[in-house]
């Protein structure tokens, strides 16, 4: 239905301007583009279209307005046309020419000329040709978007064929016509057109264009049905959400830098959710190295899983006594993990902050690997190996991308306003009591609201006793922005005495509420209304359903309304006011105005029930009725709880303003209309039987109906703007799987579906930009909804531009990236859509049987709200929509879940009730109304029912032909399935087929008169669907329910030919599914035939009963049952493994039988499966029909029965094969047998040329060019010349021959791996930005871009290729480097890479038991009962001679000609384990003590005693020898088990590899090739058997002509010519002539071989994931290892290579500590108050804390300047390899052995004040890993900081090298404000020594013999004072104060002078006075 008008011109304008017009309709008005310096006529001619949900009324307006354009100015009218819609309505098109009026309504001249065309609902009005307007230069890009209704083109008039043919306006010609796909039937496929005449059908239509160009979704379009009453009904049943699964969260602290602090001890803390542990304590750094492993174990449900909080802090000085200090921490929750790529984090640094103070910036880094693993996810752990490059700590943060590493403190403000509607949370007894006695009346619940993030709870006041409670509060978390956790958790709760529940629980998810782009926005959200839903409203005192309410599961019920805002600030931290807590705060917030979420409007929600059927049969014997409810409205048993004060005309509609709405409704017919009172309830009905199973009730003619009124604020835009997006996705969605179904089914073209989907995905897109736009700025508008409103506008017009781009690029190769692309459109599209404020609330459908709620379904608002724009209507609104019923909460989980409680046809509308005239609008017509005797002959007052007066009567044929893959529901592994087809109220059963998983039914099921209420021709689009249930039939109890899926039928009406194209149908797959997982395909068509007038007579004929053994079955008719023919399936049988007991009794003679399609063969007998699990006879064939189509091929059943005595069979297990496709042969083109013979083909081998490391696993293949010739390239070559002068200084001097050991192969190898995945990941992430680049740039810079993706791959290809060569001793270079051999490391299994090694020989896996019903399938492994071994070929007979006519054809083996015998052969087994990595902790210290089990047969390898102490990553190196037999001894088990002192040791993991397929295959797996042949040294040649002897078994057993060994190192085969160097070193350098290289170099490129040519396996090294069977699906670690197999027929090889792991070497490092200087003066002197120190310094090789060691103390140095002249001696052992050093110590006094740590060689220095009564003062450090460290300055001046910071470009050295250095090196520490300041230098000289070296030339410790150091020669003021008293008199008292002294002497003797003169003056007077 649309409305259509084409302004063509506006003419006798005045004057000279832009102009431009406004033509608006129905309220949606749209512009014409300006039409720039028009003068006297402005030729607009474009077209409008309205798309209506509802008839035009004759009175309605158009109206257009042309208006004077004005860039700056408003617009200026010039005047407007407006006209009443009588006529169009009438006659359904017309041309209007007609004179404008101006603003005071006079006629003014100028004129406007339209043409109008409406078409209406009901098909009335006009026929509608779509060629409308064609010629418009404009034609809208809107009208993609919108179906239009569309004829075959036979019924097009000639006119508009003519048209099309002329080719204009490809896209306006063709509407996209809607590809309406109902649950995967598409009525458009071959059966319709077929390629050829898909592309003549384009051709007319593209005007003889290439087909390829035009976007064909609508030319295969042509017939499809339109629906437009029923919308798809949902297919998967069950909510997923909150089931537990099982969750490993495995974290590895490596370790700290830079932590803030001096001389700490630090521990890291590691805490999952509640869970937290630590690792060991390391003393006195701020940069502990740990290697530590944690793995927590969680079984929890996913949503629970993701928002657990993974926080890692770094605690100083923690003990037994004290909890220590926090240092910093860091937090995120596991979801961001998760959402990682591979759900890791491997190897970087999180930044720590301290939540205590935030104003401190950072302090330290804390370097991780964190990995989540759910069941079944496989984590690719990057390669473990020696870790040298220097860390760039910025360029690897812990943080996810786009996430800036800057992140600042921000304030989380949750405003927390009021709530409503909430449920009573008490027993009313009580309260009935207060009632009586105290008289008051009180509400049952005392709600607050709590909220958590990112680890912390806040919690609002409890507003007691209130049903609509009051808030205003605001809670308020700090925490670093952006987040790292995504949800925060908003819970109303009760509070009680006892416990609190949760009333309800709302998520806010972050990523949706902000927008990180550059116009992006902080997080915000309202004040919206948030609706929480949980279990029903019932207060009991046990809920079943309590979960709901915590957020787990889907809400059963509505349970309140909670008004809240969120807002974020970010902190400015410099400044001084903040507090710097972290802690959660409460505040006041102020109260939002009411209308502030929305004007309060009343709304009309309508249903109908027009069938209730598939009741399940325990609710049948009580009479059912149903009801509807929208928040509280309706809910009549258990909705309202009242609150007590405010007294209100309507029962709670929750608001103050609903009462006055409800006096003076808004609307003008309110005076008419009787106020009506909902009705939510359907008149209770007694169902009646439908079969054993189900029941239905009796809605034929009359449907019940329900109403009811609701208040709500009106915040329908955002479910609009949600509609419109989900519409286009859906739409992608629908077209995606087209094109995948296309790209599976084979179908032609899948490219052009494609295109036309990004075609309308594009329109779609800018459709919304439109119909977004025009949103009204009203004031409830949040700033979210603005916010949102922008970046979706944003997004949807860039998706729009890139699938445009995208779409030109669409082509036949690319198609399978461009639809991953497009993949990622839909995902962005369902993100976007959904809305985070939510406004209307979900509606509730209730099945109740005597009052009891029983069963449910919810319906979100959106999906049934009306608007009168097409696009923004809900996608079920006014539609018929089919509901499954399910259980309320757990209930609903596993089988119970799975059966339908009800079927409902349900048709619901919900809108304003202004708009309530259009409610019945999308109802299937023919029907009259029934309404309340007070609403009679009131229009548009709603029916209580409807009356169905037209009915139709029709047969349904179901032609059920087979199903595949059903799930096993008897112990014995298989199914007696049949099929139960489910059609309005009638029901059928196909025959019940025993023991089978792929049953072939072959049936047709007819149901007769099946009457349809409705108008004819909606039948025929719009048919009811099918469900056809498929249950396995038990002897006894009833049948179990396995899976379901749903159909529509094809229609034919009586007036229509039973003809192609729809007819007869094609039969088509349905997925089956059982719960969310799927459960098969079964394979049928169903057609739904109208009975006219004259009877059954019209139908087609039915075949009647050819089969007379099946009794009354109708078979599939002929034209609809695929075509057969004759094909033959050879099998080979080659034996059977591991079978298990069944039924306590061993398997003794097994026998295979198989069967295809009805026919079949069995195995000959084993007579001793113990003996021989081999089959005598090898090939077997037998003859079957099959259909022509391969897709239609049954499968094949593998089953093996044990024959018992007495002819008894049990049947041991079963597989069935569901695709034949890869055991079709299909002989090979003629044509392309001749490349292979054609000339001589030189393969040229160039010497390899030493290039950058650089390795690769792509294979070359095999038709790339055969002449390999290998240049390094340009850049190559230069990169060489600039490293070698670069700052490599390290590299000096290469290990020679003799040092090389197996270990540096292996080594060199891994580097080689890295490097190559470094590559892998640039050249993908290059890719992608080709792609982000394609899609921006559009279609501007292809080209370019092109020629740029061009280079990478040849530069890769070349590369590759010089890898491949094998190496060679090669031209000498500057320093004669020695180019170590490698091999190859693979980072995974062996068999992934050459696909399992079923080349020839496949396995299948038996099974037995019934599956599991948890829904994973994870329960497979112990199903399995067993492996067949053999291999099948299937061709269509006869088969082409020139097969049978080869050479040496033996016609017993049919197609398997040349394999090998399989009887039992002996072989001897070597198996290499060199390490293991991650492994899972055993013990509860977190470690484990590793050692190697290998199982093979009977023969048991445990090497407990060399179990490695407390290690998971441990290093074996050991190789064990195992003679096995083959076929008894195939599966070889290498397991690793913890030891223990106590009780039995613990399976940590084990990996079985089977050695058979492995020594059969083709790629020749026994022994891999190495890359060089040589005779001695590290990389002796293994295999027994020479390169030369291999290559002529090789080619004597595919029949080849060759090797032909020629003069100059040429080598033949077939006509490849090879070259290669022809001269071998033995060990005594002696060169000698050989052939080996050659036959060496074929093996290295046997894959281009012709015909028989395949990759060998590589000498290599393999990493398998360890399993354990308790844990299944999760990785309990990796191993490496490899396995050799020699047959012992063949010459005996040599010994094992010696792989142990390397022994550390003894080492001794002397370090002298000359000097110091400039070092901080700390102390302050008693008496004179100057700065001095009391230096010594402190040095440890790190890690070996407690071997430091001190030198003397320089006492009282005032300037800083110390000297020592003091040695210290480290010993240590280091291996080079791993650049660590290796030190083994007891753990604690406890631990019963060493254990051994691997640490980095890093030498600390530490200068310290000494203190002789407090504790001694750390004044600075310096670290220098002796591997490369920056060389000393030469003199105290040149020393800098830098040297110690690494921020500036030093030299670096390494001590290894080197071996004595002497300098000065700064001492580092951080000063209060955290910066890093210098705090003294010290001169050291480091001399390294051998162990031997040390004995030879010892040396004293200190300044002892030997070698003593002479005495420093320091100031004579260093000493100590109180031990010296006079020396310090000496110096400091007289040094300082000595003229003060002499002074006061005189001043003593003068004054002693005087006193004595004093003293002895009188004596002496007396004396002369007396004259004595």
């Amino acid at each position: 239905m649309a409305l259509l008008v084409h302004l063509k011109t506006v003419t006798d304008l005045r004057g000279k301007g832009d102009r431009i017009a406004k033509v608006a309709f129905r309220g949606l008005s749209f512009y014409t583009r300006v039409l720039e310096n028009c003068e006297d006529e402005a030729p607009f001619d474009e077209t409008f279209r309205w798309p209506i949900a509802s008839s035009i009324d004759v009175n309605e307006m158009l109206e257009i307005q042309v208006f004077n354009y004005s860039k700056v100015f408003s617009n200026r009218l010039i005047g407007t046309f407006r006209m009443v819609l009588q006529k169009v309505v009438e006659e359904g098109q017309l041309e209007v020419m007609d004179t404008l009026i101006d603003d005071n309504n006079s006629v003014i001249q100028t004129s406007v000329s339209i043409e109008i065309r409406y078409q209406a609902m009901d098909g009335t009005v006009g026929a509608w040709n779509d060629e409308e307007f064609l010629e418009s230069p404009n034609a809208q890009a809107e009208d993609v978007l919108l179906p239009s209704h569309r004829q075959s083109p036979s019924k097009a008039s000639a006119a508009e064929r003519a048209l099309r043919r002329a080719g204009k306006g490809v896209f306006s010609a063709m509407k996209l016509g809607k590809v309406r796909k109902d649950d995967h039937r598409k009525q458009d496929e071959p059966a319709v057109l077929e390629a050829e005449d898909l592309d003549r059908k384009a051709m007319r239509l593209g005007g003889g264009l290439d087909p390829d160009t035009i976007s064909l979704a609508s030319v295969t379009a042509v017939t499809t049905n339109v629906s437009n009453k029923r919308s798809k009904p949902d297919i998967k049943m069950e909510p997923s959400a909150g089931r537990p699964m099982d969750y490993q969260v495995s974290i590895t602290v490596i370790e700290a830098r830079q932590l803030v602090g001096l001389n700490m001890d630090p521990v890291v803390c590691v805490e999952v959710g509640e869970e937290k542990k630590y690792t060991s304590m390391k003393e006195s750094t701020n940069c502990p190295y740990y290697n530590e492993y944690f793995v927590f174990d969680f079984h929890v449900p996913p949503d629970v899983m993701f928002d657990k909080i993974i926080k890692l802090s770094v605690i100083h000085s923690k003990n037994l006594l004290r909890s220590g200090t926090l240092v910093g921490s860091f937090k995120m929750d596991v979801g961001t993990v998760y959402s990682q790529p591979e759900h890791q984090f491997y190897h970087k640094w999180a930044i720590l902050s301290d939540p205590e103070d935030i104003t401190a910036g950072l302090k330290g880094y804390l370097k991780v690997d964190v990995a989540v693993v759910g069941k079944g996810d496989n984590i690719k752990t990057p390669h473990k190996a020696n870790e040298t490059d220097e860390d760039d700590i910025e360029g690897n943060l812990l943080l996810p991308d786009g996430v800036p590493p800057e992140r600042q403190w921000a304030r989380f403000y949750i405003k927390i306003y009021r709530a409503e509607g909430l449920p009573r949370m008490n027993t009313s007894i009580m309260a009935n009591v207060k009632k009586a006695l105290i008289g008051e009346n009180k509400d049952l619940v005392d709600p607050y609201v709590q909220v958590v993030f990112a680890g912390q709870k806040g919690k609002t006041s409890v507003q007691k006793s209130s049903y609509e409670p009051l808030w205003n509060e605001q809670v308020v978390f700090t925490e670093m922005f952006p987040p790292l956790c995504k949800r925060i958790k908003v819970q109303i709760r009760d509070s009680d005495k006892v416990n609190d529940v949760a009333i309800g629980t709302h998520f806010i998810d972050l990523r949706k509420v902000s927008n990180e782009g550059d116009k992006g926005f902080l997080p915000t959200f309202g004040p919206a209304w948030v609706n929480m839903y949980g279990s029903t409203r019932n207060y009991t005192l046990m809920d079943e359903h309590q979960d709901l309410n915590e957020g787990l599961g889907e809400g059963v019920s509505f349970r309140a309304r909670l008004l809240i805002g969120l807002s974020v600030e970010i902190l400015d931290t410099s400044n001084p006011e903040i507090t710097s807590s972290t802690e959660v705060q409460l505040e006041q917030s102020t109260p939002v105005a009411d209308n502030c979420t929305g004007k309060m409007e009343e709304f009309f929600l309508f249903g109908s029930f027009l069938e209730a059927t598939m009741i399940d049969r325990k609710n049948g014997d009580k009479p059912i009725n149903f009801e509807v409810t929208i928040g509280n409205y309706g809910n009549e048993i258990d909705g309202m709880s009242k609150p007590v004060i405010k007294k209100k005309k309507e029962g709670g509609a929750g608001n103050e303003e609903a009462s006055e709405l409800l006096q003076n409704s808004s609307d003008e017919e309110g005076n008419e209309e009787e106020e009506f009172v909902s009705i939510s309830t359907t008149p209770p009905m007694k169902p009646l039987i439908t079969d054993r199973n189900y029941f239905h009730l009796p809605y034929f003619d009359k449907k019940p109906c329900i109403y009811i009124k609701s208040w709500w604020q009106d915040q329908r835009r955002r479910l609009y703007n949600a509609n419109i997006m989900d519409k286009i996705a859906d739409k992608l969605e629908e077209g995606l799987n087209d094109v995948h179904e296309m790209m599976k089914t084979e179908k032609p073209h899948p490219e052009r579906r494609l295109r036309g989907v990004l075609e309308e995905l594009s329109s779609g897109c800018l459709r919304f930009v439109t119909l977004a736009n025009k949103d009204q700025n009203h004031s409830s508008r949040t700033r979210l909804d603005r916010e949102r409103l922008k970046s979706c506008m944003r997004e949807l017009e860039t998706m729009g531009q890139q699938a445009k781009t995208l779409r030109s690029q669409v082509k036949k190769t690319t198609i399978r990236e461009k639809l991953k692309q497009s993949q990622n459109f839909l995902q962005k599209l369902r993100f976007l859509a959904d809305e985070p404020q939510h406004s209307i609330p979900d509606i509730f459908l209730w099945m109740m049987s005597n009052n009891k709620r029983i069963a449910y379904a919810r319906i979100p608002s959106k999906d049934i709200l009306y608007s009168i724009v097409d696009e923004e209507m809900g996608k079920d609104c006014g539609k018929v929509k089919t509901v499954f019923l399910k259980l309320p909460g757990k209930k609903g989980f596993g089988p119970a879940g799975w059966t339908v409680q009800a079927k409902m046809e349900i048709y619901l509308w919900l809108g304003l009730n202004k708009q309530r005239k259009e409610f019945l609008s999308g109802l299937p017509c023919g029907f009259e109304e029934r309404k309340l005797p007070k609403g009679q002959g009131i229009l548009f007052f709603p029916p209580i029912s409807l009356l169905y007066n037209k009915k139709q009567v029709f047969q349904l044929r179901v032609h059920m032909y087979q199903a595949r893959s059903l799930f096993a529901a008897d112990s014995s592994g298989l199914s007696d399935p049949f099929a139960r087809v489910f059609f309005i109220t009638q029901s059928q059963c196909t025959e019940v087929l025993n023991e089978t998983l792929c049953p072939t039914w072959d049936q047709l099921l007819v149901f007769d008169n099946v009457e349809l209420y409705g108008e004819v021709h909606e039948m025929r689009d719009d048919p009811p669907i099918i469900v056809i249930e498929i249950y396995d039939q038990d002897t006894v109890g009833k049948a179990d329910f396995m899976g379901r899926t749903f159909a529509k039928p094809v229609v034919k009406m009586s007036d229509e030919e039973y003809c192609p194209p729809r007819f007869p149908p094609q039969l088509e797959y349905y997925q089956i599914y059982r719960g969310n997982s799927t459960a098969g395909d079964l394979l049928a068509a169903f057609e739904l035939l109208q009975i006219g007038p004259a009877g059954k007579s019209d139908l087609p004929p039915i075949d009647g009963p050819t089969d007379l053994d099946r009794g009354p079955i109708l078979p599939v008719p002929l034209g609809i049952r695929p075509v057969l023919s004759k094909y033959r399936v050879e099998i080979l049988f080659w034996g059977l493994r591991d079978l298990k007991r069944v039924n306590l009794a061993q398997v003794d003679r097994p026998r295979v039988d198989i069967e295809c399609a009805g026919k079949g063969v069995q195995s000959s007998l084993i007579q001793n499966y113990k003996k021989n699990p081999n089959f005598s006879t090898l090939v077997k064939w037998f003859e079957v029909d099959l259909p022509e189509n391969e897709l239609l091929h049954p499968p094949l059943n593998i089953r093996v029965v044990d024959c018992r005595a007495f002819g008894r069979y049990t049947l041991v297990g079963s597989h069935a094969v569901n695709s034949l496709r890869k055991f079709i042969y299909r002989p090979p083109d003629k044509k392309a047998q001749h490349w292979s013979t054609a000339g001589e083909i030189v393969v040229n081998v160039e010497p390899e040329v030493p290039i950058k490391k650089m390795e690769t696993m792509v294979k070359l293949e095999a038709n790339s060019d055969a002449v390999v010739k290998v240049e390094p390239s340009e850049e190559e070559k230069e990169k060489k010349k600039k490293k070698k002068k670069g700052a490599e200084e390290i590299e000096d001097d290469e290990p020679d021959e003799s040092m090389l050991d197996w270990w540096s192969k292996y080594f060199a190898s891994i580097e080689t791996m890295k490097e190559h995945l470094r590559q892998q990941e640039a050249a993908a992430a290059e890719a992608e930005e080709k792609e982000e680049m394609d899609l921006t740039e559009g279609s501007k810079g292809q080209g370019k871009a092109k020629e740029k993706i061009k280079m990478p791959k040849e530069d890769k290809k070349k590369k590759q290729q010089q890898q491949q060569q094998p190496q060679q001793p090669e031209v000498p270079e500057k320093k004669n480097k020695l180019k170590i051999d490698e091999m190859k490391v693979y980072p995974k299994e062996l068999e992934t890479e050459f696909d399992n090694f079923e080349d020839w020989l496949h396995t299948f896996n038996l099974l037995r038991g019934k599956i599991g019903d948890d829904d994973d399938n994870a329960a497979d492994e112990e199903r399995i009962v067993g492996r067949f071994k053999g291999s099948m070929c299937v061709y269509k007979v006869p088969l082409p001679d020139d097969i049978t006519k080869e050479a040496g054809y033996d016609p017993n083996f049919g197609m398997f000609q040349g394999i090998p015998s399989n009887d039992p052969i002996n072989v001897l087994v070597r198996v290499y384990v060199v390490r293991a990595t991650d492994l899972h902790p055993a013990d509860i210290n977190g470690k484990a003590d590793p050692y190697v089990v290998i199982k093979l047969g009977k023969t048991d390898i445990k090497d407990k005693e060399n179990y490695i102490s407390k290690q998971l990553n441990p290093v074996f190196g050991k190789s064990f020898d195992i003679e096995a037999t083959f076929p008894m001894e195939s599966m070889l088990t290498v397991a690793i088990y913890d030891w223990d002192l106590v009780g039995s040791d613990d399976l940590i993991g084990e990996t079985k590899i089977d050695l058979e397929n492995r020594y059969y295959s083709k790629h020749r797996a026994t022994c891999g090739v190495s890359g060089t042949y040589s005779i001695h040294g590290y990389n002796i040649w293994r295999d027994p058997q020479k390169p030369t002897q291999i290559l002529s078994k090789l080619c004597k057993e595919g029949k080849l002509d060759g090797p032909h060994y020629g003069p100059g190192g040429r080598v033949k085969v077939v006509n490849r010519v090879f070259t290669g160097p022809t001269e071998l070193e033995d060990e005594n350098g002696q060169k000698k002539q050989t052939e080996e290289h050659l036959a060496l170099t074929v093996l290295h490129h046997w894959e281009e071989i012709p015909r028989v040519g395949c990759k060998l396996v590589p000498e290599h090294v393999e990493t398998r994931p360890l399993l354990n069977p308790d844990k299944p699906g999760i990785e309990q670690g990796r191993l490496e290892l490899w396995v050799d197999m020699f047959p012992m027929d063949m010459p005996a090889p040599g010994p094992a290579i010696d792989i142990a792991p390397r022994k550390p070497k003894k080492y001794e490092l002397r370090v002298i500590v000359w000097n110091t200087d400039e070092v901080i003066l700390e102390d302050d002197d008693y008496f004179t108050g100057e700065k001095s120190s009391d230096i010594f310094v402190r040095g440890w090789l790190k890690g070996q804390q407690e071997d430091k060691q001190d030198t003397d103390v320089h006492y009282h140095s005032l300037t800083g300047e110390g000297n020592f002249n003091w040695r210290y001696i480290f010993p240590f052992d280091y291996l080079a390899a791993e650049e660590k050093i290796v030190i083994s110590k007891k753990e604690s006094m406890f631990s019963w052995d060493e254990t051994e740590y691997k640490i980095p060689a890093r030498l600390t220095l530490q200068v310290w004040d000494a203190d002789h009564f407090s504790a001694d003062d750390f004044l600075g450090a310096i670290e220098l890993d002796l591997n490369r460290f920056p060389r000393g300055a030469k003199t105290a001046k040149q020393c800098s900081m830098e040297l110690g910071t690494g921020e500036a470009e030093v030299p670096m050295i390494s001590i290894f090298k080197q071996k004595r250095v002497k300098g000065w090196w700064p001492f580092l520490a951080r000063d209060e404000n955290d910066e890093i300041e210098i705090t003294g230098k010290v001169e050291a000289e480091l001399h390294l020594l051998t162990a031997e070296e040390a004995e030879k030339s010892p040396a004293g410790l200190a300044r002892n013999e030997p070698d003593p150091l002479e005495k420093p020669n320091r100031p004579d003021t260093s000493f100590i004072w109180f031990l010296n008293p006079l020396k310090s008199i000496r110096y400091f008292i007289w040094h300082t104060y000595r003229w003060l002294l002499l002074k006061i002497l005189l001043l003593v003797l003068l004054l002693l002078m005087v006193g004595l003169f004093f003293y002895s003056m009188p004596g002496y007077l007396v004396k002369k006075l007396l004259g004595a």
